[in-house]
């Protein structure tokens, strides 16, 4: 039995010499391999969980086919490389049909508590939302942490014993073990039920709204950071249903009033600069959700990890930060 299984084979679809794609330099690797990559990707193709309409277990490999094709390059950080793909989550030797929610997050936590062990940066691929309880949670055995969530919703649904973890819980349950600050970047007005923003609220978490980016972006991810301020470890989430729906259609809840690509971009490239930050993913990527051919969801995902990507310290370039400090002077 293993933990993960390679599912795609890395191609850099370019016929121009001079392109470098991430298909051309993201390598297959295990965990055990994973200490010689500066990240690694895994991927977890669940969406059992999922609230609303279902197709994100096809996300995992939506991500990395547009990932492929995008070039390394960043005009400030140069190209991003020492990347490897550690392959899917496995759901071991037990029957799928018999495997609760609760299962599977108890599977995901056991590989992800593997991955974070290792000393490269975990980049998750998900998979609904619900995958974020088991991605984050092994980092709340070694000190505070807090997580950034780029949401349109706070996922603190409580847990029914009639339907175990959903979608709508991750952070509810991240909580419940002792998440010590969290703060949601984009969240939609009429979205959120008023029981749950107070919930929130009363443990001292950082809500931005979409609005409130649009007005300053930069600004809108120091709110999040500061709120951040006292923990030893970041987490960072990205929600796709963050983005406007007609940036990112392809997702389980689409809705209008989102935040723009290029905002979310932005914010990522400074949250990735972050000295503390120990874990990314990007979740609920839909893509049969997606109607027409321009596959603009699982696009804005893929460069939503390389822009994160490009942001964290490797061997050839750590010092750009798109002009920002992971020390302070953000603006």
């Amino acid at each position: 039995m293993t933990d993960c299984r390679h599912t795609f084979d890395w191609m850099g679809p370019s016929n121009d010499l001079h392109d470098e794609q991430f298909g051309h330099v993201v390598e297959l690797a295990s965990i055990d391999d994973a200490d010689r990559f500066d990240a690694v990707l895994v991927g977890e193709p669940f969406d059992r969980a999922v609230i609303g309409r279902t197709g994100a277990s096809e996300g995992p490999a939506a991500l990395r086919q547009h990932l492929a094709g995008t070039k390394t390059h960043h005009f400030d950080a140069g190209p991003v490389g020492s990347v490897a793909d550690l392959g899917d989550v496995t759901l071991g030797d037990s029957d799928p049909d018999e495997q609760s929610v609760a299962d599977l997050q108890a599977r995901v936590r056991t590989v992800a508590e593997r991955v974070h062990d290792t000393d490269a940066f975990p980049v998750f691929l998900g998979g609904d939302n619900s995958m974020t309880y088991p991605n984050a949670a092994p980092l709340l055995d070694d000190g505070s942490l807090g997580v950034i969530n780029f949401d349109a919703h706070l996922d603190v649904r409580e847990v029914r014993e009639d339907r175990g973890p959903t979608s709508g819980t991750p952070y509810r349950q991240l909580y419940d073990e002792g998440l010590d600050a969290y703060a949601c970047v984009g969240a939609r007005h009429f979205e959120t039920s008023t029981d749950y923003a107070e919930y929130v609220r009363e443990r001292g978490g950082e809500v931005v709204t979409a609005e409130e980016v649009g007005d300053d972006e930069v600004e809108a991810i120091d709110r999040a950071l500061d709120a951040m301020e006292d923990v030893d470890r970041l987490y960072v989430s990205v929600d796709l249903d963050v983005l406007d729906a007609s940036a990112a259609p392809g997702v389980s809840a689409p809705t209008p009033g989102g935040v723009s690509s290029r905002e979310l971009f932005r914010m990522l490239r400074l949250a990735g600069a972050e000295d503390r930050l120990a874990g990314f993913e990007v979740v609920e990527c839909a893509p049969a959700l997606e109607s027409g051919t321009a596959n603009l969801t699982a696009t804005a995902g893929a460069r939503a990890v390389a822009h994160l990507l490009s942001a964290r310290p490797s061997g050839e370039s750590s010092d750009a930060t798109d002009g920002h400090s992971s020390a302070g002077g953000r603006r």
